[in-house]
């Protein structure tokens, strides 16, 4: 069964949206950057698996079938995740001083409830926490998760149902007193 790379029956030669693939991996950098931060729970980690992931989903655009390129984009990215994450488990690196100072600014409205948050998704499990990502902030569905992780659909669920009860356990438990003027 030979499937052409864009769908259409064109397999041979140059894909007919060639000028529109650059512009396409392009539009998912936003949404592959969020879920890269999720995966490693670093910025610059982050960073740098977005690269991997970019670089490898343009060295390796004869692969693609032309069916679904943010599915599959994900996909690379949720592998080299795990690639890393094993590495990194085999390999443990010393720290250098991580605070030197050069933190940038945060222009968030409310940065003590963006900071709980992210302190409640860090506590998650890589696992969760990649399943949480990807059906509630990429809206993905489940099936499409489950085949980009390469697992049952039932353990995505479940995944997802643990990552958002111990979410809300996390930010429950986490007592910030709101202030209220006197009478």
């Amino acid at each position: 069964m030979s499937q052409s790379r864009n769908g259409d029956g064109e397999g041979a030669g140059e894909h007919p949206a060639s000028d529109r693939f650059e512009e396409d991996v392009l539009a998912l950098v936003p949404a592959l950057r969020r879920y890269a931060r999720c995966l490693v729970r670093s910025d610059p980690d982050g960073e740098d698996l977005l690269q991997d992931c970019v670089e490898k989903v343009l060295s390796r655009r004869a692969q693609w079938r032309g069916v679904n390129l943010r599915a599959w984009a994900f996909t690379i990215m949720t592998n080299l995740g795990r690639n890393r994450h094993r590495y990194v488990t085999m390999h443990p690196q010393v720290a250098l001083d991580e605070d030197l100072g050069l933190q940038a600014e945060d222009h968030e409205s409310d940065p003590l409830e963006r900071s709980r948050l992210e302190r409640a998704l860090n506590g998650l499990s890589t696992e969760n926490r990649s399943v949480l990502m990807l059906v509630v902030i990429e809206g993905y569905r489940y099936q499409d998760v489950a085949e980009m992780m390469a697992i049952p659909i039932g353990t995505v669920m479940s995944r997802l149902s643990r990552a958002r009860r111990q979410l809300a356990e996390a930010m429950k438990d986490d007592n910030v007193i709101s202030m209220r003027r006197p009478k």
